[in-house]
């Protein structure tokens, strides 16, 4: 009953090109065609796996399959078998392939193409139902079945370095409390990334201590002890996780936000000196307000006119020297982060201090303060280069997901795309 190997297929078959069936007729719709197939498969017993021989009875089963030059029904003429076992107490059995499993009614390369037109192509899955003519759950579905499939076991990744950021899951919610009054609520997420290779490795719910170190309990002690770098923002909560779980290793506090720490000094200086000598927040017409992005340039970036328009904003817009004052010292934390070796960084580090001990203000004292706190993981930085900017271009990715699927109301769903479309990413 089966194709002979070798056998010259005809060409309606090669066309349609389903494996493992052979086109037996074919009709033209108003809409479409429809093309009926029958399995040139071995039939095997499913209980004894004895191979059949008699047909018990024949029926027409509609399946899903992708378009052929069009809109395409497809018609299986699914027969029923006897089995040739005497012994067996199955009697007779349906034929199921490896296309149309048992119960399926669609066939495995159209959700073979559904996973490929979501993840590889990263569009919304409600969008990638509607073009294939399935429904939604049957396309989110084959994408759940494939993350159990294709993904990788994160303890069999070759791990050693490792990055944690956090980015927010869905937009900011309120709700009012039995008081009456309104709570904020941001739902955060972490996202877990391989440095070496920039694949998320997991995406957990929540910014704090108990969700990450919940993620790293339930790694292999091995993979754990694989760990020599793990890249963080100054985050407290994730420090203590990395402290219970990864002892060993080393933690290094990521440059981009450490200098972005400097500009938020910058910024609330510049805004508390406006509302001490104004009164008010600043306006276009005050130097100070509209040349506060240049406030926030590297000192390296600058060009003479720059400069020049810099020194007169000093010269003229800021009698205390406090904006002055607070702009030098974060160049110096840039030069800091800039050191070649630990003893450089050291000397500027006791420049910054002396800096901050003649500023005299709450905010760069705050500033030096978070130096002195996360010292350890500073030199981590300058000695490995290790930080989180795989992690920040993961983010983006999956901002770039989020804006596809018009945001994303479940949690699992959400997890499955980052993955697969970082494993994807990875493998290519």
């Amino acid at each position: 009953m089966c194709q002979p190997t070798g056998l010259q297929r005809d060409a309606a078959s090669t066309i349609f090109n389903l494996p493992n069936y052979r086109v037996i007729n074919a009709v033209d719709l108003p809409d479409g065609r429809r093309v009926t197939v029958e399995s040139v498969d071995d039939p095997a017993c499913p209980a004894c796996g004895v191979i059949a021989t008699k047909v018990h009875s024949r029926r027409m089963q509609r399946i899903r399959d992708v378009p052929v030059g069009g809109a395409v029904e497809v018609v299986w003429v699914k027969r029923r078998w006897f089995c040739a076992e005497e012994l067996c107490d199955r009697g007779t059995f349906a034929e199921a392939t490896d296309q149309v499993p048992r119960f399926a009614r669609s066939t495995t390369r159209l959700k073979e193409q559904v996973v490929a037109a979501v993840i590889t192509s990263g569009r919304a899955v409600s969008e990638v139902a509607r073009a294939y003519k399935v429904s939604w759950w049957l396309a989110q579905t084959a994408l759940s079945r494939a993350a159990a499939v294709v993904l990788p076991v994160v303890d069999d990744i070759n791990t050693t370095r490792l990055g944690i950021d956090e980015h927010r899951y869905r937009s900011v919610r309120w709700f009012r409390n039995p008081a009456g009054g309104w709570r904020r609520f941001e739902p955060w997420m972490s996202t877990l990334v391989d440095l070496a290779t920039g694949q998320v490795l997991g995406v957990v719910d929540g910014r704090d201590c108990a969700t990450v170190g919940t993620w790293l309990a339930q790694r292999t002690v091995a993979w754990r002890e694989r760990i020599e770098v793990v890249a963080i923002d100054p985050s407290a909560p994730f420090r203590k996780a990395l402290r219970q779980w990864l002892p060993r290793a080393a933690v290094s506090v990521d440059k981009f936000h450490m200098v972005k720490l400097g500009n938020d000094t910058v910024t609330a200086v510049r805004q508390r000196l406006m509302r001490e000598h104004l009164g008010r927040r600043g306006r276009k017409l005050d130097t100070v307000w509209a040349h506060r992005m240049l406030l926030l340039r590297g000192a390296d970036s600058l060009t003479p006119r720059g400069w020049g328009r810099l020194d007169e904003m000093f010269r003229c817009d800021d009698p205390t020297d406090e904006l002055g004052a607070v702009w030098g010292i974060k160049e110096q934390l840039r030069r800091l982060l800039n050191s070649d070796t630990l003893t450089e960084a050291w000397d500027h580090r006791m420049r910054m201090g002396h800096y901050t001990q003649i500023a005299d203000m709450p905010e760069t004292t705050k500033l030096y303060d978070t130096v002195v706190a996360w010292w350890d993981a500073i030199e981590v930085l300058i000695v490995t280069g290790a930080t989180t900017a795989k992690v920040e271009a993961a983010n983006t990715g999956i901002k770039n997901i989020k804006r596809s699927g018009r945001g994303f109301r479940n949690p699992g769903n959400y997890t499955t795309r980052i993955l697969l479309t970082s494993a994807a990413r990875s493998a290519a």
